[in-house]
């Protein structure tokens, strides 16, 4: 599936390719001047309506990779291990493409905290984390088989949450149901008033997808952005 960035007034949306609607004149899409096609190896909403930004087309690919964390094994270190076999696993089907892999996992204290599923797991996560310093480690990996490119980066955000009461807990999480959100809350959306500070040098690493660093690895794997 093709998807295409479309600028609006205030936001970005997408549509499949050939599809009738008109494209603004007004901010237009950028074709990857590569002559590669770009991929993202996420089926990621919020990767996608970010990546978008950059008004560059790009295809979508869902990577089939084991999220499953080995023993012992580092917050950091998993979220980087899993964004490179994303990229990998989809590049393996397109080896000409310039594939993204993207992944993130919330460090608390050394423990890893991925997406709760459910009310029950979304609760348990913010009543441990209420108070504390959660580091969001968000991996990115550019891998394009054909000229043996593949790199790799970190951008670790630290977030500071407030004490929250239980009541504050509920209310969010049924206001905003982020249980597909690693550590449980969208700083995007009303997730930001669980928080008390944001420290990080790639403003959109929480929300997914560091768009500084993506930036800086498509262009070193002949990507043009500008």
């Amino acid at each position: 599936m093709r998807l295409l960035g479309i600028a609006s007034a205030d936001t970005w949306v997408f549509r499949k390719s050939g599809e009738n609607s008109p494209m603004p004149s007004m901010n237009p899409l950028f074709a990857a001047p590569s002559g590669r096609t770009l991929i993202l190896g996420s089926t990621s909403v919020y990767r996608r309506e970010l990546l978008g930004r950059l008004r560059i087309a790009f295809d979508v690919a869902s990577p089939q990779v084991d999220e499953t964390p080995r023993a012992n094994e580092k917050p950091a270190d998993l979220a980087l291990r899993l964004a490179l076999a994303k990229a990998r696993d989809v590049a393996q089907h397109h080896p000409a493409a310039v594939v993204i892999g993207s992944d993130q996992v919330a460090d608390l204290h050394g423990e890893p905290l991925g997406k709760p599923g459910t009310h029950e797991r979304a609760v348990a996560q913010l009543q441990r984390m209420r108070g504390q310093t959660v580091v969001f480690q968000t991996a990115l990996a550019v891998v394009c088989l054909d000229s043996g490119f593949e790199q790799s980066d970190l951008a670790a955000v630290r977030v500071v949450f407030r004490d929250l009461s239980d009541d504050e807990i509920e209310r969010y999480l049924r206001a905003e149901q982020p249980y597909d959100c690693a550590g449980s809350a969208k700083s995007e959306g009303l997730g930001i008033a669980l928080l008390e500070r944001i420290d990080n040098d790639d403003p959109t690493a929480l929300v997914g997808l560091p768009l500084i660093r993506t930036c800086q690895l498509i262009r070193a794997a002949g990507v043009a952005v500008l």
